[in-house]
């Protein structure tokens, strides 16, 4: 999905302009709601989604497939938010020390996997949550994130001119759509494993955050 230098034609910079309002709006949220508890779970999960963005499977015409993580961001501290800052920090340095993913396309990338991704899983989840319950919600919100952000990789692309629409809308989307599968069971694991272990660290089970109502959601139902 990372999207390399010279894919985007004469669009990279609006995509450039997308991720910086983005990051504005990101790091007054992360102001106002990360604390000495969270900055380190940010860090954690930004070493994760690292570590599960190697795992790279070629696309045709030049692009990539593999996991994405910015659901689990989103959920966690239910705030798409949350999924901009960490996917900004992680397709930067991929794109400074491991020719991840190109300069100019930086801000498509994060705008794509950290902003969409994590719109779409945040507003998917807290849609589904109420009627299938947490963990299922997860799951489809996870795979949803991934396949939406890919499709619109290929439209992206389209724009610029860089390949047919509907050979990129099929390639991209049967890949991820498999790929989608495994990031859904994943999200669902690591949000066990967190309700378990160290349930203070979601969102959905805390109502505060240093005496403040979590900003950029809303509280959901603790079990």
């Amino acid at each position: 999905m990372h999207i390399p230098d010279g894919f985007l034609s004469w669009t990279w910079p609006i995509y450039y302009v997308i991720m910086f309002v983005a990051l504005y709006f990101s790091l007054r949220w992360a102001r106002k709601n990360l604390d000495e508890k969270l900055i380190p779970l940010i860090a954690v999960l930004s070493a994760g989604i690292f570590a599960i963005m190697s795992m790279n499977m070629p696309i045709p015409f030049g692009t990539s497939g593999h996991m994405l993580g910015g659901a689990l961001v989103a959920i966690v501290f239910l705030a798409p938010e949350a999924a901009v800052l960490v996917l900004f920090i992680v397709l930067l340095v991929q794109a400074l020390f491991f020719g991840d993913g190109g300069i100019t396309a930086l801000g498509a990338n994060v705008v794509n996997m950290g902003l969409i991704g994590g719109a779409v899983a945040y507003f998917s989840f807290r849609g589904l949550e109420k009627f299938t319950g947490k963990y299922p919600a997860a799951a489809i919100a996870a795979w949803l994130s991934l396949f939406i952000a890919a499709e619109v990789v290929a439209v992206e692309m389209w724009l610029a001119g860089t390949f047919p629409l509907d050979v990129g809308l099929a390639s991209m989307g049967i890949y991820h759509a498999f790929i989608g599968v495994i990031e859904a069971i994943l999200t669902v694991v690591v949000l066990i494993a967190l309700d378990k272990l160290r349930p203070d660290l979601l969102a959905w089970n805390r109502k505060t955050s240093g005496g403040q109502k979590l900003e950029g959601s809303e509280e959901v139902a603790a079990k």
